[in-house]
């Protein structure tokens, strides 16, 4: 049930008691704006009850690792504003994959299907259900070969469901953005 069918049934129960004249008065008087307010401060809180971890809070951020990160502008239609990744910072991620695969380092975790994650969203990172907290890692396009260092954030769900992964992070691995590309996970 959607959020706005929630707060019309909550408000059509509350309807039904003795002050129903009083309540229609009530309702009439609010704004047009407060009403929308109050409807959106409902949706807020009925809309964040068990909600998975869909953005990275700023302390897993930091505990993960802290990028230069830039959110894209409220303008941005194309990939290249959305992705606002810097080239420097996707090249130090390819070489510290690439010294770490050659080095051995780094353990396997499984495969995954990746889609494309939340545009809006900058940096490095592939949610997932193969990690049960904030990580760093890397994956590896088989089709490929390309490999990037990334964060490794949780996805609720079971390991056999699908990751998203950040724009920045599949155009590294030279991934289609509207295909669902199997990659290797690996935590540092």
């Amino acid at each position: 049930m959607g959020c706005g069918a929630r707060v019309f049934l909550l408000w059509s129960r509350g309807a039904r008691g003795p002050n129903v004249k009083d309540m229609k008065k009530s309702i009439v008087s609010v704004s047009l704006g407060g009403l929308l307010g109050l409807l959106l401060a409902g949706c807020a809180v009925i809309g964040n009850q068990g909600a998975d971890t869909a953005a990275p809070q700023a302390e897993e951020r930091e505990a993960v690792r802290p990028l230069e990160t830039v959110r894209p502008p409220a303008t941005a239609r194309t990939v290249e504003q959305f992705d606002t990744t810097s080239a420097d910072e996707k090249k130090a991620a390819v070489v510290a994959a690439e010294e770490k695969a050659a080095s051995g380092q780094g353990r396997a975790l499984g495969r995954t299907v990746a889609s494309l994650g939340d545009a809006a969203q900058p940096g490095l990172w592939i949610k997932t259900p193969l990690v049960s907290a904030p990580a760093t890692g890397r994956v590896l396009n088989k089709a490929t070969g390309k490999a990037v260092e990334l964060d490794l954030l949780p996805l609720s769900g079971p390991t056999t469901a699908g990751s998203r992964m950040s724009l920045a992070a599949l155009r590294v691995i030279e991934a289609g953005l509207t295909d669902l590309t199997e990659v290797e996970v690996f935590i540092n």
